[in-house]
């Protein structure tokens, strides 16, 4: 991975050699953006952005102004993180082809984990925003909801992709990681052995490692495989 101040290289997009990859090292979203990528081998440059100073090429391509944002060459946008994760397995990759699958089962679960869960996970993560005295309530809710549903479907195949990985696992890993991260204790105490597990083996993958190495704020890095 190599870093660049040449801030101004990626605004003209019809002299784009890789995808641009707006993000932020810490969001889930951003996160299963960038693991997707990367486990489709494909080269792309990410910009690690400012939240209090969003660069204006950014928000010129999206005006929604959150990330992931992935720029194509030629300017196409696309502004969503599963959709970035879909395109980036239609590059038929080999080691992207059985990430690629989603059964209804698959896409029903990242549903629960986009909506209620994390409805949950922002109130229980941040009570000051919220109503601090149902910060336990809404930790609780996330346990028995999305996470006992992850728990039922490991105790019977190791991801919940089944035998291997697949995108449900990419899609939802970054969001229970975010919500383990809060108490980490806690978390650690519940009777999930086989999401713990499962947990613990995406934290010390090489995917995840690739995925967070830093990249200095307002500065590109280049992803190559």
């Amino acid at each position: 991975m190599k870093t660049s101040r040449e801030a101004g290289f990626f605004l003209d997009v019809q002299k784009m050699t890789r995808p641009l990859l707006y993000t932020y090292r810490r969001c889930p979203y951003a996160m299963r953006a960038r693991m997707a990528l990367i486990v489709s081998g494909v080269a792309f440059d990410a910009y690690e952005i400012s939240l209090r100073d969003k660069p204006q090429a950014m928000l010129s391509a999206s005006p929604k102004g959150t990330v992931p944002v992935l720029v194509l060459h030629g300017g196409k946008v696309i502004e969503e993180s599963l959709l970035i994760m879909r395109w980036a397995f239609e590059q038929q990759a080999p080691n992207a082809v059985r990430f690629s699958a989603l059964t209804p089962d698959d896409q029903a679960l990242i549903t629960l984990n986009d909506g209620e869960f994390k409805h949950q996970l922002d109130r229980y993560k941040y009570p000051e925003r919220y109503i601090a005295s149902e910060r336990e309530m809404h930790r609780d809710q996330a346990a028995s909801g999305l996470l006992l549903r992850i728990e039922q479907r490991l105790l019977s195949q190791t991801y919940l992709g089944g035998a291997h990985a697949g995108a449900v696992d990419l899609a939802i890993f970054p969001f229970v990681r975010q919500f383990r991260a809060v108490d980490e204790a806690w978390f650690d105490a519940q009777t999930f052995p086989a999401t713990q597990k499962w947990l613990q083996g995406w934290l010390q993958s090489e995917l995840f490692d690739q995925c967070m190495k830093k990249i200095p704020t307002n500065q590109c890095a280049v992803f190559l495989y």
